[in-house]
């Protein structure tokens, strides 16, 4: 059989070229939750940080938006959708961790500083433009389900209260199970797109469609692993959501480490061109 041509970097550059995604195992998710763990352990005070800043930020919207359940409901909603872009310098702290490099606040600074905004390149909105995406879609969330809400609760819905009673706790219309399926069905696309990408971008010079048609790609070929790694996601935040953000401070890092090593693990890196520590946001 005669041995393929090499592939260009422009073409490996193409948003058309996706990168082989690798054979993994059903239980390969606590895999991913193991190294996370392990990664924090490695450099617990950074990994931990970025826990203590996301729960003290959760602390504050609950303690303005306590008694509006609308306002409460997007910030979560937005919590949970835009967390692969809030994750970016777990995964290049995970990054530095894999190839032995220093592990320290000039990596968090250089990460978040060299973004378009700041230290503009060629290759460099991806990660601001896939977070807008995320934005968009957390907001369409909230105006689906606030009117589906609104159209069919027995009473008005202002406060968390009034969420858990009339539609929680309300076994007549079947509503808390309708807006469960809603969330889920808007939730698995968002998820699809986002699994691999911002790990991908931070790691590769690829474009943003190239990233989400890659994330697609492992998604589709491993539905059920990573079925099972979504419901682990979202089991972990919810824990860290309901423990008054507290297992936050736990939970993220080690979810953002975790999912770094899931990127590590699905994708085949080989023919894409590697993007330098130093070189500024994609």
């Amino acid at each position: 059989m005669p041995k393929p041509p090499d592939l260009t970097p422009d073409h490996r550059r193409s948003a058309l070229f996706l990168p082989d995604v690798l054979p993994i195992t059903y239980d390969q998710p606590m895999h991913w939750l193991a190294l996370g763990f392990k990664d924090m352990a490695r450099a617990p005070l950074l990994s931990i940080l970025h826990g203590l800043v996301l729960a003290l930020f959760g602390g504050l919207i609950t303690w303005i938006a306590h008694d509006r359940f609308w306002l409460l409901a997007g910030c979560v909603s937005g919590f949970l959708v835009v967390a692969p872009v809030l994750a970016t310098s777990l995964y290049a702290m995970s990054r530095a961790i894999e190839r032995g490099q220093a592990v320290n606040f000039q990596l968090l600074f250089r990460t978040w500083t060299q973004w378009p905004l700041i230290k503009p390149s060629k290759h460099s909105a991806g990660l601001i433009r896939f977070g807008l995406l995320l934005a968009f879609a957390g907001s369409g969330w909230v105006i689906t389900s606030s009117a589906l809400i609104t159209l069919l609760a027995p009473v008005p819905i202002h406060t968390p209260m009034d969420f858990i009673q009339h539609v929680v706790l309300d076994r007549d219309h079947f509503l808390f199970e309708l807006w469960l399926g809603l969330g889920g069905l808007m939730a698995a696309p968002v998820f699809a797109s986002s699994v691999v990408s911002m790990p991908l971008l931070l790691d590769r010079r690829v474009s943003v469609l190239q990233a989400v048609l890659t994330s697609w790609k492992a998604v589709l070929t491993h539905p059920l692993t990573m079925a099972f790694w979504a419901f682990l996601i979202i089991g972990f935040c919810l824990l860290g959501i309901f423990s008054l953000f507290l297992g936050l401070i736990l939970i993220v890092p080690m979810l953002g480490h975790g999912s770094w090593h899931a990127y590590r693990d699905l994708i085949d890196t080989s023919a894409l061109e590697e993007r330098l520590s130093d070189e500024g946001a994609p």
